[in-house]
């Protein structure tokens, strides 16, 4: 269903290269901020963690932000942000184990399809993501035989690929999705020995929002 989706965003893309309106959007200079809801769905894998299988990683939704800056009719900077994103850890035949939060900000360059007059800009991005984990902790420790949980932090590539709907010359709407490769090595200690499991997250991430374009 992820690629059906961004297959979907990218044909839309180039078969709306063209399409114009009356209303101008997204010129040189302009900056764009993007508000909405933004779900993280995490694409895991780890290691096999004390012969209990993979860690499954819940998905979670929070509110996204994001702020824009065209350099150029066509090429634009982006930051995304959003309120902390919190997740349920589970292992199989144990259930939850653990909770973690998690702020990704994420900044990529940007192509715009169309040109200033298009109502419709279709485009594509491609950057770097840095992933802060915090507030982790152990909500089964197994009778106490799990303790002093951390994740490291994480710096990966990110791609997006999203579409604007400019409503006028200062509102639009917006869908995009994003990818990004987020890996951390869980630590942590049973039964007194030191534990580390990599564990990759790669979520793919899903925004609808509202935007006003200054």
């Amino acid at each position: 269903m992820n690629k059906k989706i961004v297959s979907s965003l990218i044909a839309t893309a180039l078969l709306t290269t063209g399409f114009a309106s009356s209303v101008s959007a997204h010129q040189a200079g302009d900056i764009i901020v993007r508000a909405g809801a933004v779900v993280v769905a995490p694409n895991e894998s780890s290691q096999d963690v004390l012969g209990l299988g993979e860690f499954s990683v819940g998905d979670n939704t929070q509110l996204g932000l994001n702020f824009g800056y065209m350099l150029t009719d066509n090429i634009g900077i982006e930051l995304l942000a959003a309120t902390p994103f919190s997740h349920d850890v589970s292992l199989d035949g144990v259930g939850k184990i653990a909770e973690t939060k998690h702020l990704p900000p994420t900044l990529v360059a940007q192509y715009y399809f169309g040109d200033a007059n298009s109502k419709l800009r279709p485009y594509i991005g491609a950057g770097v993501n840095f992933t802060n984990f915090f507030d982790n902790e152990f909500t089964n420790d197994l009778g106490g035989a799990l303790t002093d949980l951390s994740m490291t932090n994480s710096w990966g590539v990110a791609a997006q690929v999203g579409l604007d709907y400019q409503i006028n010359d200062s509102w639009l709407v917006n869908a995009s999705v994003w990818y990004a490769q987020i890996s951390t090595d869980v630590k942590f200690n049973y039964l007194g020995d030191a534990q580390k499991v990599e564990t990759d997250i790669d979520p793919w991430v899903y925004m609808v929002s509202v935007g006003y374009t200054f």
